[in-house]
């Protein structure tokens, strides 16, 4: 498992994305104040670190400073705009990268597998997942059903891994929502509703009473395990 120190003051933020990168298989260390980061890095030799820029007691900048001399992993910045990262300074100091918040769960993802893959680290233990005659190749993000290629959206494909990795288990609309969409559920938003029903079509499923992408009452979404052959 990948392990990440992930520096962050926004609790509410570094929960989510902690969240979202654990079921990603990464193992997620997470700092609120910048002070106690170099010397956590410096011990723990993490795969990755990421650093938001504002932080109390010690910006992030300054923690790359300092742990540089004895940290040789990549880093990877987190900052509010563009223009708040300075591109020459961050490159003199020891950055790999930088993405401007809020950044999408999965361009983050992206972003750090990257990373990851010049240093030549594995980051997905488990990349494909075959349900009776469903398929889908995560590193190809492709989908099959009988060897019929499914052409789905970004969202659809992520959707439909989460709901297949779970398979028979029920996972509420907040966990989808953290997980999947990368904020928290707010009562309102019924956009994984209308994805819900687009991917029943795509893949066959029966609209008036599905069973292979069911609807618990109350509860959220089941994806069937046996309704695939």
């Amino acid at each position: 498992m990948i392990k990440v120190i992930l520096v962050e003051d926004d609790e509410r933020l570094a929960q989510l994305t902690g969240q979202f990168l654990q079921s990603n298989n990464y193992a997620v260390t997470v700092i609120h104040d910048g002070a106690l980061a170099p010397e956590k890095i410096v011990q723990e030799q993490p795969d990755v670190v990421i650093l938001d820029i504002m932080l109390p007691n010690l910006d992030g900048f300054e923690i790359c400073r300092r742990i540089r001399p004895d940290y040789q992993g990549p880093v990877l910045f987190l900052t509010a705009k563009d223009s708040d990262f300075d591109h020459v300074r961050g490159l003199e100091i020891g950055a790999d990268d930088y993405v401007i918040k809020p950044v999408e769960p999965y361009v983050l993802l992206a972003r750090l597998n990257a990373l990851l893959r010049r240093q030549g680290k594995q980051t997905d233990s488990t990349d494909q997942l075959t349900l009776g005659q469903l398929r889908i190749d995560k590193a190809a993000r492709k989908t099959y059903l009988s060897e019929q290629e499914i052409d789905l959206t970004s969202y659809e494909f992520d959707l439909l891994w989460e709901l297949a990795r779970h398979a028979g288990d029920t996972l509420s609309r907040e966990h989808i929502y953290n997980q999947v969409v990368g904020r928290p559920y707010d009562g309102l938003d019924r956009s994984v509703d209308v994805r819900i029903s687009r991917l029943r079509k795509k893949l066959n499923d029966n609209l008036e009473q599905p069973y292979r992408l069911i609807t618990v009452w109350g509860k959220g979404y089941l994806c069937s395990k046996s309704a695939w052959d």
